[in-house]
C-alpha cells in the first residue's frame, strides 16, 4: 500500500500476530488480518473480473496505487502463470512512495508458502530498486513497472493506459491523499475504455470522487467480516 505524500521515505513498521506488518506512519495494517491472499483474491482479482478479461488479450496492463508488500503482485502473477496462454504478456504498474526492504517484504509474504518461488524471483530485483521508473522482466510474459513516486507525480509521468486497478491505499480516513479527487480523476484518465477499478473500502467521499471522476461504481460483497467492497467501470466512448 502506498501514500499520496513525499517520497524516498522509510516505511516505519511493527509486527503484530502471525507476522502481521502494521504501518506505525497510517496506523493500518497491509492487509486483511483474516487473509491477505484471499483478500487479494476477492477484492482485486475477482473485483476486476480477472483472469477472465485477460484471456485472449495479447499485452494486459494492471494499474495498482500502492505496491506495500507486493502481495497484490505476488498473487496477481501466480493467477496468471497458471491461466495465461503462448504470447500473451502482462505488465503490472504500481506506484509506490514508500517501498519495504527486502526482508520486510520476504517476512510479510512468508506465511504463504505457494508464493515463495515468486517471491524469491522478485527479491533477487529488489537491490535495483531505484528513484527511476523501475522496469523489471520476471519471467518472458510478465515485466513489473515499479514507480517510486507519489501517485499524482507517477501517473503524471506514466504515458499508458491500464485495463484494471487495483486501488489499495491504506484506509481512506488515515491516508486521504491517496482517495482524493485529483487523484482518482488521474486513475480515469489512465484507464482503457471498459476498464475497471476494485478497492476494499466503500467510504461515502471515496465512492464520490470515484463517480464524479467518470466511473460507473457499485457495492458488492467485501471479504472476511467486511460487509462490502467497491467495483467500477469506465463507460465505453459511444
Amino acid at each position: 500500500m502506498m501514500t499520496g505524500g513525499v517520497h524516498n521515505l522509510s516505511h516505519e513498521l511493527s509486527w503484530h500476530e502471525d507476522d502481521q506488518p502494521f504501518s506505525e506512519q497510517f496506523g493500518d495494517h497491509f492487509y486483511s488480518r483474516a487473509d491477505g491472499r484471499g483478500e487479494t483474491g476477492h477484492v482485486f482479482i475477482g473485483g476486476n473480473r480477472l483472469p477472465g478479461r485477460w484471456a485472449g488479450v495479447e499485452n494486459f496492463t494492471i494499474g495498482e496505487l500502492g505496491f506495500g508488500t507486493g502481495l497484490n503482485f505476488l498473487e496477481t502473477w501466480r493467477v496468471w502463470k497458471a491461466t495465461r496462454q503462448i504470447g500473451q504478456t502482462l505488465t503490472f504498474v504500481s506506484f509506490e512512495g514508500f517501498p519495504l526492504e527486502g526482508d520486510q517484504i520476504e517476512r510479510a509474504i512468508s506465511r504463504w508458502p505457494e508464493l515463495a518461488p515468486l517471491t524469491a524471483r522478485l527479491l533477487e530485483f529488489w537491490p535495483r530498486l531505484s528513484g527511476e521508473p523501475n522496469d523489471w522482466a520476471l519471467d518472458s510474459q510478465t515485466r513489473l513497472r515499479l514507480v517510486r513516486a507519489d501517485a499524482l507525480t507517477g501517473l503524471a509521468n506514466w504515458n499508458d493506459a491500464a485495463h484494471a486497478w487495483y486501488l489499495d491505499g491504506f484506509s481512506p480516513a488515515r491516508n486521504p491523499d491517496m482517495w482524493s479527487p485529483e487523484l482518482m480523476c488521474a486513475v480515469y484518465g489512465q484507464t482503457v475504455s471498459g476498464g475497471t477499478i476494485a478497492s476494499y473500502t466503500v467510504a461515502g467521499w471515496v465512492r464520490r470522487n470515484l463517480q464524479s471522476a467518470g466511473f460507473d461504481v457499485c457495492k458488492e460483497p467485501g471479504f472476511a467480516g467486511k460487509r462490502e467492497m467497491l467495483c467500477g467501470v469506465k463507460p465505453r466512448a459511444l
